[in-house]
């Protein structure tokens, strides 16, 4: 298997804004922004055939666009900075972004999408691996390795995630890849408002020298991308909402330290009205949740965990439309919060699909404006980073959205024939979601678990039959 150590670094050299930033001189990093300093920089990637043109013309190409890209994008550009208060911002000083040139001539499309497994080589085709987001108040906050393969090109995108949250780096990347295809105007402008509920006073305290990753980064992993068709994913729709058992009212199993609003299981726990809740009991339970209740179930038996072990399956919401009033969409910075569902690993085995689903979907209704709200006081009240990791062997996190525009990543040339993503925050149960690349609602989840539960997940005959082949 392709190994990361197979790529070969040409060129590096910073690129900066073709125009100063005159109108934003700093944003302040919100209560959504200061948790991630712990997280280690997103890195999201699109691998292309070979452009029409040589890879000099290429490089020259991609250099200007984000040159132009990072005009509208200033905060990008720009470097963290702590004030005496202890607050962290921003500061757009036009300080510039990484951009590599790389090969790896060796590999070819079908070599590194073959393998039933990711193959190591998709982490050499990024930058900035293994640095943590708070490295920006020295570091830059992007950085872009452009590699180039035997018959295509990979594009890697790495950006702070203190800074960006998914919807942010999506905007950014595709933005950068509509300038690229030849576009004077940009389609989506982001929003740089500070004056809304995420902006706080509250002051988030740091050890001398900054904050280390909450997970080991050193464990052995296993890594693939298991492709649903929307024919599947509406089958494990159809058994999640037309099971004969759909709970009125979810069990509460406690509320887990380290969350930062009161929503578990989607009981209101005296935070949420009653009413909001019941008014949403019945709704449809989504694709989505369906397909993240059979992932919960089948990881959850491969880890032949005992039933008296609590499983937590937590889940990234995006609080751009759940706030009131709304968010812009295109907000820049993260506007996210985790949504923590738990159960009973003898529990989420014995009883059917729908079981685990209806927990998801009750906390998914749940997280309206006034959880998201109580989610941002609790916080103030103890500011503190985000645990990202599976401590008690038992958890899963899924982050990405298949909602993100992932495969709008046209330079010019045609689609993304792959998503994939480097080395980033990934552990034993993290799982991202990407769209299909065939769309029409189908999904890709890129599952990271410990070699014996993947094996576990690959002979699960309940999970693999939704599973479509690797054509």
């Amino acid at each position: 298997m392709p190994s990361s150590s197979n790529t070969t670094i040409v060129s590096r050299c910073t690129i900066y804004p073709d125009q100063k930033s005159s109108t934003i001189k700093a944003l302040k990093l919100s209560v959504s922004d200061l948790p991630m300093l712990s997280c280690q920089y997103i890195q999201k990637g699109v691998l292309l055939t070979y452009p029409p043109y040589s890879i000099n013309d290429l490089i020259k190409f991609l250099k200007r666009s984000l040159s132009v890209a990072l005009a509208h994008f200033p905060a990008l550009a720009g470097r963290l900075q702590t004030d005496s208060t202890g607050h962290v911002h921003i500061v757009c000083n036009d300080a510039g972004v990484d951009f590599i040139q790389a090969k790896a001539r060796h590999l070819s499309i079908h070599t590194i999408l073959s393998p039933t497994h990711v193959p190591e080589c998709f982490k050499g085709f990024f930058a900035m691996d293994k640095t943590v987001s708070y490295s920006g108040h020295s570091k830059p906050l992007v950085a872009v390795q452009v590699t180039e393969l035997k018959d295509g090109i990979f594009i890697g995108c790495t950006v702070n995630h203190a800074v960006t949250d998914g919807t942010s780096f999506w905007n950014f990347f595709n933005t950068f890849a509509e300038i690229c295809k030849g576009s004077k105007k940009i389609s989506k402008s982001p929003d740089f408002s500070r004056n809304t509920m995420l902006d706080s006073p509250a002051v988030l305290k740091f050890p001398p020298g900054g904050p280390k990753v909450t997970f080991s980064g050193d464990e052995p992993l296993r890594e693939r991308i298991f492709r649903f068709s929307r024919d599947a994913i509406l089958k494990l729709k159809l058994r999640a909402n037309n099971s004969n058992f759909r709970s009125n009212s979810a069990e509460i199993f406690g509320k887990q330290s380290n969350d930062s609003w009161k929503i578990v299981n989607g009981e209101s726990n005296g935070k949420v009205d009653p009413l909001f809740l019941k008014n949403n009991e019945t709704a449809e339970i989504s694709s989505f949740q369906s397909l993240c209740a059979q992932l919960w179930r089948s990881v959850t038996r491969a880890r032949k965990l005992s039933p008296s072990k609590m499983t937590t399956f937590r889940m990234a919401v995006n609080c751009r439309h759940r706030l009131e009033p709304r968010l812009d969409p295109y907000y820049f910075g993260n506007a996210i919060q985790s949504i923590p569902t738990v159960a009973l690993a003898g529990k989420l085995l014995s009883k059917d699909l729908s079981f685990g689903a209806d927990l998801l979907h009750k906390n998914v209704v749940a997280h309206g404006d006034g959880t998201v709200r109580k989610g941002i006081a609790n916080w103030e009240k103890e500011p503190r980073l985000f645990p990202l990791g599976n401590l008690d062997g038992a958890s899963i996190t899924m982050g990405s959205s298949p909602r993100f525009p992932m495969y709008d990543n046209d330079f010019g040339w045609g689609r993304p024939l792959a998503v994939r993503s480097g080395r980033a925050n990934k552990f034993d149960g993290k799982i991202s979601a990407f769209p299909g690349r065939d769309g029409n609602g189908s999904v890709d989840l890129e599952v990271v678990l410990s070699p014996d539960t993947m094996t576990g997940l690959e002979n699960d005959d309940e999970f693999m039959q939704y599973v479509s082949e690797i054509v």
